[in-house]
């Protein structure tokens, strides 16, 4: 069974939240509502959402803060902003801050529905350029990694090495694998490069965090798997 897509809805107004939430419920969207700023910032932060709907003016923070802050930590959810100010100023500031689009109120459902859909296929799209195992993430395009939001500096050859250890989290991964699809050796060059390569990569992905991913399979090989 397919997961639901989840969506947080942060909106202070009850009437246009429950019109909202009961229109994406009968979309068969899982949504969770927080009715104030530095709630939704929290339940943004420390869930994981496929799609955030954050009004501009809140009581708390407002929605400006709130995206700013996701961004900050560099998750990239797709953020559609709602709001009663409609100048292209408030647009620009929206989009600016790191939103995804712009819907003014008033609005219809069938709109608000259309450009989820699009949002979402966005992000389907991209994700297809991002590897992702707990919280490491890794940006194929951006050649950018990241554990728990944190920046991770890679050379090149590790860059490549996480790469594949990714695309085969959970499983062993043999050296001679490595030899053939990292290095491109098709032959034991009879060095201790993996072993030093997979140590620096170990010490970058784990060494600031409570719980290690990567591990050393004694006579087999290296297994990567989610803390």
């Amino acid at each position: 069974m397919q997961d639901l897509v989840k969506i947080l809805l942060i909106e202070d107004d009850l009437q246009v939240s429950e019109f909202i939430s009961d229109g994406l419920q009968n979309q068969e969207y899982a949504v969770e509502v927080a009715r104030d700023g530095d709630t939704g910032k929290s339940m943004a932060i420390d869930r994981h959402y496929d799609l955030l709907i954050v009004d501009r003016m809140l009581p708390g923070c407002d929605g400006i803060n709130i995206v700013e802050t996701v961004r900050a930590k560099g998750n990239r959810v797709p953020v559609l902003f709602l709001s009663a100010l409609g100048d292209v100023d408030d647009r620009v500031d929206g989009l600016k801050a790191g939103g995804d689009d712009y819907l003014v109120k008033p609005f219809a459902m069938e709109e608000l529905l259309a450009r989820i859909e699009v949002l979402l296929r966005r992000k389907d799209a991209i994700a297809t350029t991002r590897l992702k195992v707990g919280e490491l993430e890794l940006d194929l395009l951006t050649q950018k990694v990241t554990r728990e939001g944190q920046a991770l500096n890679l050379q090149p050859r590790e860059f490549r090495l996480l790469e594949y250890l990714m695309k085969h989290a959970g499983q062993v991964v043999t050296r001679t694998m490595l030899l053939e699809n990292v290095w491109e050796y098709h032959f034991d060059p009879q060095t201790n490069v993996i072993d030093v390569h997979v140590s620096r990569l170990r010490q970058k992905i784990d060494k600031d965090f409570d719980k290690p991913m990567l591990s050393t399979i004694r006579g087999a090989g290296y297994m990567l798997n989610a803390a």
